[in-house]
């Protein structure tokens, strides 16, 4: 480290291509989406909400089999897996749906949605059936905003709780739950169930 590389304050510069593993986003998804002809499937690290409600943030680019599809078709499903499935997500997300059936090849289970083609992955614990609401970002970044037109939640498939990747191939688990409901004095009805 050199002098310009320290603050004279105990901090040392950061690299800006590695910011994103300091700002961890949302969990690990599995992003499912159908064309009309075949179900594709794919893992996201890249999401969150977006304020309170019903509307996710994703990046999603070229580069994704499933980015022509979600253009083309306006839907997908976001389902949430738990820890236990976490080698199964990340080894969908290094292989392609242009030459894998990822359901199949992964051991995942589609599942009819209500509102959406788009299938739900029954080994998820939580499944949210979207549309875009708002694709202006995408060009420049690659950003999607979706809105939640049904939300589907099993407890019992939960297990650990979600898991997050921390941007370099390790990733993170929900630990234990603080619960500061009580201290939520300006935020009480964020607190009801």
């Amino acid at each position: 480290m050199t002098a310009a590389d320290d603050d004279g304050h105990g901090f040392a510069q950061y690299p800006l291509e590695n910011v994103h593993r300091l700002l961890e986003p949302g969990p690990v998804v599995l992003v499912s989406t159908f064309d009309g002809q075949r179900a594709n499937l794919m893992t996201n690290g890249f999401n969150m909400p977006v304020a309170h409600g019903a509307l996710i943030a994703l990046v999603l680019g070229p580069w994704d089999h499933s980015y022509d599809t979600l253009r083309a078709t306006g839907e997908c499903v976001v389902a949430i897996p738990s820890i236990d499935l976490a080698a199964r997500v990340v080894d969908v997300g290094n292989t392609s749906g242009r030459e894998t059936d990822k359901w199949r090849s992964f051991d995942f289970t589609p599942v009819p949605g209500a509102v959406v083609r788009a299938p739900l992955v029954r080994e998820c614990f939580a499944n949210i059936e979207c549309t875009v609401a708002d694709d202006r970002l995408v060009r420049d970044h690659h950003l999607w905003i979706l809105e939640a037109e049904r939300a589907w939640f099993d407890a019992t498939r939960r297990g650990a709780g979600e898991f997050h990747h921390r941007g370099d191939g390790t990733f993170s688990a929900n630990a234990s739950t603080v619960d500061l409901r009580d201290r939520m004095t300006k935020w009480r009805h964020l607190t009801a169930d």
